[in-house]
């Protein structure tokens, strides 16, 4: 049997993860000298509000390469192959070090995958591998088919301001944006794994507008649309964000996500975004 691990910067809904025995390594994160595992040690709640009265904001780090080593090890034994779907090797050193264990466990049939993005984009391809494994599919083909997600997969997210993702070192070509952040609300998007802006916009709301023209138009013709509302502490926001959308993109399967810890500790309280894909 094939067995799926992600780390717990993929956003799904917390059923699926259940439904699918998904295994999913916590993040680390660092408040001063306290640490926490991000959704095991503290919830989304609790970190944001730590978050809004900490002096100095948190830091964030992978699980360790011995982390990946105790996870694998079971599973391994138990005689089930690994299929490893991470968080952008261009954000997080999660990738390497999960590409670390598996040299430890040389013979081991483990499969690692840089899904190039993060938060519900790296949901839907941990979701659609669980589907594939349980289905029968073998490891060859549910990389096939991840790869293929890895170049669909379109991501924007709305920012209140870029501070969070400067001070974390996450903020990629969007620090072009920097001089202005006081002024604007930042559109941006995950491309090629790394952060990249794509418009300034003057208002939160022509941002979240534009946000929805965008992916509109990326799944303009495109079947079975795939599309997740993600977003930190703004659920009502992100309420009426999906009423916009859905009436805008026809969509096959559709959730919406609260970022957790880590993506909260880069983003920042108030972020709104999309993430989707279709055939």
């Amino acid at each position: 049997m094939i067995k799926i691990v992600t780390d717990s910067t993929c956003d799904l809904p917390p059923e699926v993860f259940t439904q699918y025995d998904i295994t999913v390594l916590p993040m680390r994160i660092h408040f001063g000298r306290e640490t926490f595992l991000d959704g095991v040690t503290i919830t989304k709640d609790e970190f944001f509000q730590r978050l809004r009265t900490a002096p100095q904001l948190p830091t964030t780090s992978q699980p360790s390469a011995g982390e990946f080593y105790e996870a694998f090890k079971p599973l391994v034994e138990a005689g089930h192959e690994i299929v490893g779907v991470f968080i952008s090797g261009d954000l997080s050193g999660t990738c390497a070090s999960a590409l670390a264990a598996c040299e430890m466990l040389p013979e081991a049939p483990i499969t690692v995958i840089d899904s190039r993005s993060t938060s519900a984009g790296l949901g839907w391809m941990v979701w659609e591998a669980a589907r594939m494994a349980k289905a029968g599919a073998d490891v060859a083909s549910i990389k096939t088919r991840l790869e293929e997600l890895i170049a669909k997969m379109k991501i924007y997210f709305v920012v209140d301001t870029l501070e969070y993702l400067h001070k974390g070192g996450r903020i990629g070509g969007a620090k072009a944006l920097l001089g202005t952040m006081l002024s604007i609300k930042p559109l941006l998007m995950i491309h090629e794994g790394r952060v990249e802006p794509v418009q300034q916009v003057r208002t939160r709301r022509k941002a979240l507008k534009h946000m929805i023209d965008l992916m509109a138009q990326d799944m303009s013709g495109l079947r079975g649309v795939h599309l997740a509302i993600l977003h930190a502490q703004v659920e009502e926001e992100a309420k009426a964000v999906a009423e916009q959308v859905q009436a805008a993109i026809p969509c096959e399967e559709f959730f919406i996500a609260e970022i957790g810890p880590t993506l909260g500790t880069h983003a920042g309280p108030g972020v709104i975004g999309l993430a989707a894909y279709g055939d």
